[in-house]
């Protein structure tokens, strides 16, 4: 049975679409056999960090209207064999996004077969978004350690509680807190929310620290999915979450700050 996974934030520009490719890659990567899904209608972006938006045919919007099928629609990711891509529309408005045609596809796409059914909500708390999470069973709620950031994120846990599927059948969505563009030297400098400070005003289970990285602005740049760039912390702290999600236990890596080296300290410099 496919598990619905929506990767949502209450703020814009967290890295959502970025963690949406690592996590689908990932999985794909450990067997599983996963489609991830654009639901960012008019602002389409998840294809170009996959490297297939010279690929793009159809989309969800079409499949939704009936203007064509999954088999049209979705992209055979390159890099795993495991793995789909269904693009968002970019000359739609979010409108033609419907509660009864998303129900539709997530049906159509669990009876292919996946393993993983994951949503890239767009930010905030308007009708793309509840979209997203409407069906979901676990949800990645991303946030930067910043105060704005980490306000708006519990706005959307609001909304998990109340909007959901699950929330209307008396069940509960899965939580999962996902921090992003960690940095502990700034942490240390009273420049950014420390992870024990994020996860006390949101209290809900903590599932990774992605450290800020030029890496993942690179590799977005690319069309690669980050996580295919195994020397970067950021790709082994995006497969150390894959882990987590498929159950198993692995430490929290990268949240220390790094100490300078003695010929650092003495002659200064990068």
């Amino acid at each position: 049975m496919a598990k619905i996974i929506v990767i949502t934030s209450g703020k814009g520009g967290v890295g959502k679409t970025t963690t949406s490719a690592s996590i689908a890659a990932g999985l794909a990567l450990s067997g599983k056999k996963t489609v991830v899904i654009d639901f960012d209608v008019g602002l389409r972006n998840l294809d170009l960090i996959m490297g297939c938006e010279r690929r793009v045919v159809y989309d969800l919007i079409n499949v939704i209207q009936g203007e064509a099928n999954l088999n049209q629609a979705l992209i055979k990711d390159k890099q795993c064999d495991n793995l789909f891509i269904l693009a968002a529309s970019q000359t739609r408005d979010k409108d033609a996004l419907t509660d009864e045609g998303v129900k539709k596809v997530l049906d159509d796409l669990a009876a292919m077969e996946f393993d993983f059914i994951l949503c890239d909500s767009p930010a905030g708390i308007e009708s793309g978004a509840l979209l997203a999470m409407r069906y979901a069973d676990e949800a990645l709620v991303t946030t930067n350690p910043e105060v704005s950031s980490v306000r708006d994120s519990d706005r959307i846990l609001g909304m998990l509680s109340s909007k959901t599927e699950k929330a209307r059948n008396g069940g509960s969505v899965k939580e999962h807190l996902l921090i992003t563009r960690y940095n502990p030297a700034r942490v240390e400098e009273g420049q950014m929310l420390s992870i024990q400070d994020v996860e006390d005003i949101l209290r809900i289970p903590l599932v990774g620290v992605i450290p800020e990285s030029e890496i993942v602005l690179q590799a977005s740049n690319q069309g690669i999915p980050v996580i295919h760039m195994p020397d970067a912390d950021a790709a082994q702290a995006y497969q150390d979450v894959v882990a987590r999600l498929l159950g198993e236990e692995r430490p929290m890596r990268f949240t220390e700050a790094v100490k300078p080296g003695f010929f650092k300290r003495i002659f200064g410099g990068r």
